[in-house]
């Protein structure tokens, strides 16, 4: 029994030896594992230490030959901006010398200058005093006298070339254009009218009043509503106002009131009647004037739309000047002008006869009368200069014709003919005392008149003060003020007159 503890006890002794050497023997396995694997992670370690190293050290080669090169490219630079930094400082070194030569030789000259420049004055001076000694006159009123004497040389100069142009122009202008408005408006005498925009009708007695504006002013509202005017009925003893911008109605509300005065029988329906009758009158009498005024103008072939225009325009006035009348005149003066430059007078005559044809249907129509006519004129002539001169005859269209000059021209003879136009008094008068205020600004000037109703300034003038040259400008400078100061029809003429009068006794 002790036998078998004693065998276990060395069975458990080896077996505790066998694994105790079993395990040291793993043990150093492991151990010889472990070092294997950390040589050859030295070893690794050791090869790629020497990679980077080489790696490493060529770089640092190349870096070297790189910055060796780059610094030896920098030398050169460095020698070559030297180079050219000494070169222009030689080159500046040699500008400095040559500019203190110059500079020194410059200084020389105006030592020179200087000197000559004393002589000179010196000689001046002394040739001054001998020119004054001699003529017994001081610089100054040397210099003041021979300044006189080129401006008035000058003056002298521009007045006789001024002189010799307008003489010249007028040779050549004058006697022509003067001879052709003259002649056409002396062939031209008309009467002097006065029509407004309204007109005034007079009555028997003051009860006709009443018996106009009936009950409750039934009558004259019936007379207004049939005629389209306004019936003014005031404080004037036995008158009654018609007022209407319209021309043809004021003209019907006239002869019709006229005529229910006469008759005595005033009522609407009586108002109507008469009416509708007196405006077939008018239109009949419109007609017939048309017809009267082109037959006059000598004007065939009118169409009779336009022969109706313009027989309206007997009832339409202008600045108190009649148009139809104005119409007749204006036809005569483009016709002669016309046959006096070689234009067709027959065409200047329709032409001027239609003019102002635009104003029969201005209060209709928009636009002005001008070129409302030349519309009116294309559309109811074929003669299209005819429609163009009409269109021009104002200056609001480009003037292309010598038919539209005609007839500007003998439009505005006609409408600034003494008498043709009315002017209130105030206006006439303040015109003509500004004209002589005008001329009797200007230096030099005695007395100024305005005659032939503000169309002539008389200018006389101190003949010790003013020349004759000095009087031709003096008209021009008076006429270019009037210009730009005053508004007015036409043309004004100036009239200098520079009058001397040496009286002498024989005893």
């Amino acid at each position: 029994m002790d036998y078998i503890f004693i065998i276990i006890a060395l069975a458990l002794i080896l077996g505790m030896l066998v694994g105790y050497f079993v395990k040291q023997l793993v043990a150093n396995r492991e151990i010889q594992r472990t070092r294997n694997e950390a040589k050859k992670l030295l070893d690794e370690a050791v090869t790629k230490h020497a990679e980077v190293l080489r790696a490493a050290r060529e770089e640092a080669i190349k870096v070297g030959n790189a910055a060796e090169a780059e610094s030896k490219e920098r030398r050169l630079e460095i020698q070559r901006v030297e180079k050219r930094v000494t070169q222009k400082e030689e080159a500046l070194e040699r500008k400095v010398d040559a500019l203190e030569r110059r500079e020194h030789e410059l200084e020389n000259q105006k030592k020179g200058l200087e000197k000559s420049t004393a002589e000179l004055q010196e000689i001046r001076e002394k040739q001054l005093a001998k020119l004054e000694s001699i003529s017994g006159t001081s610089t100054p009123e040397a210099k003041e006298l021979l300044f006189q004497m080129l401006r008035q040389e000058v003056e002298e100069q521009a007045s006789q070339q001024v002189r010799a142009w307008e003489s010249r122009i007028k040779e050549e202008a004058s006697e022509r254009v003067q001879g052709i408005l003259a002649t056409t408006i002396q062939r031209c005498a008309t009467d002097v009218v006065s029509e407004t925009t309204i007109s005034a009708i007079p009555l028997p007695s003051d009860e006709m009043k009443g018996r106009l504006i009936g009950r409750e002013g039934r009558n004259i509202r019936a007379l207004e509503q049939a005629t389209g005017v306004d019936l003014i009925i005031d404080d004037t003893p036995e008158t009654v106002t018609v007022s209407s911008f319209d021309p043809i109605r004021r003209e019907v509300a006239r002869v019709a009131l006229s005529k229910l005065i006469l008759d005595g029988r005033i009522h609407p329906a009586r108002i109507k009647e008469i009416v509708d009758k007196t405006r077939v009158e008018v239109e009949a009498t419109a007609r017939a004037e048309g017809d009267r005024a082109a037959y006059e103008a000598g004007v065939t072939g009118l169409h009779p739309e336009l022969i109706k225009l313009l027989g309206q325009l007997k009832f339409r006035s202008s600045y108190g000047q009649n148009v139809l009348v104005h119409s007749l005149e204006v036809a005569h003066l483009s016709g002669m002008l016309a046959s006096e430059i070689g234009v067709s007078a027959r065409s200047a005559r329709k032409a001027g006869l239609l003019h102002d044809i635009g104003k029969a249907v201005d209060h209709q129509v928009e636009g002005t009368h001008a070129l409302i006519g030349a519309d009116l004129v294309k559309q109811w002539d074929k003669h299209q200069d005819v429609a163009q001169a009409v269109g021009e005859h104002h200056g609001e269209a480009p003037t292309s014709s010598l038919l539209g000059s005609i007839v500007g021209a003998a439009d505005a003879i006609s409408g600034s003919r003494p008498g043709a136009r009315r002017e209130s008094l105030e206006n006439y008068l303040k015109r003509v005392k500004d004209l002589e205020d005008i001329a009797q600004g200007f230096p030099g000037v005695d007395k100024a008149f305005a005659i032939q109703a503000g169309r002539e300034v008389r200018v006389l003038v101190k003949p010790e003060k003013v020349d004759d040259l000095t009087a031709v400008r003096l008209a021009r400078d008076i006429s270019k003020k009037i210009e730009e100061s005053l508004t007015y029809p036409g043309q004004i003429r100036v009239v200098v007159i520079r009058e001397t009068t040496a009286i002498d006794y024989a005893k």
